[in-house]
């Protein structure tokens, strides 16, 4: 009604052009919820042809199939993209509904604490980290038996949303969130009730999907312990150079070199005594911001004969 009152006949060209610039000139946030809301309408769209023909299951068994991560390892070499697509993909209108309202509200919570690049980060590494664990776990648990291993793949956003959800509640343990009917909580005890409902609910018949939300929390959580040593696990995907730098690196040496004194007389003696000497300090300068090793062959030369005089 908003827009029809905005808008008047106009009204689709009116909602174009008010969609696509939140799109583009929106948060982190605001892209993914219209990502996971844009890939489902696309895929009702589809589905509704074949369903009115009488080919229901194509829909099952083709199209979501394409775009969910299977649990065969051997599957996955045949369709890498379903580790990306699957974190955007729902099932039903309600499944995606309670994603998008998580993803929401704990989104802006992650905003308040992190940057978008990070929120980013972390939903897609914690995607991937439900997948990973709910592969394993079909491969190397009896209780799934090869059957089962076959047929089965997983959808849904769940994964990377628990991983946005671990990532703010470690990291704000004490924080307190105000829930219906029963008040205030702090913000771990959240998250392990969430957690244990999703281990408690593996005995069920979406065992895949409790797993991946298990995998997805992990990472929440190595992420929030890895802020807390200053290292930012986001950067796995979003800044690939800046997690090399962020690694450990073998102490570099630094070198004190006794400055040496002017010894020369006259103008011209003291004026490349000076220049020389301004050389030397801005060389002692990078030794102490970067260390030795980064100096060149030519510097090091100087520097040495420096320490000889």
């Amino acid at each position: 009604m908003i827009y029809y009152r905005n808008y008047g006949q106009d009204f689709p060209n009116g909602f174009k052009k008010s969609m696509f610039p939140s799109f583009r000139d929106g948060s982190a946030l605001t892209r993914l919820i219209y990502i996971n809301c844009g890939l489902f309408f696309a895929v009702s769209v589809v589905y509704i042809p074949f369903l009115l023909m009488g080919f229901k299951g194509i829909y099952y068994d083709v199209l979501l199939e394409w775009l969910g991560v299977p649990a065969d390892p051997e599957g996955l070499i045949y369709c890498p993209w379903t580790l990306f697509t699957y974190m955007f993909t729902h099932f039903g209108f309600f499944h995606l509904l309670f994603n998008m309202l998580w993803l929401y509200w704990f989104g802006s919570l992650f905003l308040n604490r992190f940057t978008e690049r990070q929120l980013t980060g972390v939903y897609l590494l914690g995607g991937i980290s439900g997948a990973g664990l709910f592969i394993l776990s079909y491969n190397i648990f009896p209780y799934f038996d090869g059957i089962t291993r076959l047929l089965s793949w997983t959808i849904g956003a769940s994964a990377s949303v628990m991983a946005i959800v671990f990532a703010v509640c470690f990291h704000s343990p004490r924080q307190q969130v105000y829930i219906f009917l029963i008040g205030p909580v702090r913000m771990i005890y959240l998250a392990l009730f969430t957690a244990l409902i999703d281990l408690l609910s593996i005995q069920g018949d979406n065992a895949g999907g409790h797993i991946a939300h298990l995998g997805g929390a992990f990472f929440g959580w190595l992420f929030a312990m890895g802020i807390r040593s200053r290292r930012d696990l986001a950067t796995w995907i979003t800044r690939p150079a800046d997690w090399f730098r962020q690694m450990p690196r073998r102490k570099k040496m630094h070198v004190r070199y006794r400055r040496a004194a002017s010894g020369m007389n006259g103008g011209e003696g003291n004026a490349d005594k000076k220049r020389e000497d301004a050389r030397i300090n801005e060389i002692l300068d990078k030794i102490s911001r970067s260390g030795y090793e980064s100096l060149t062959g030519e510097e090091k030369a100087l520097l040495f004969k420096s320490g000889r005089n």
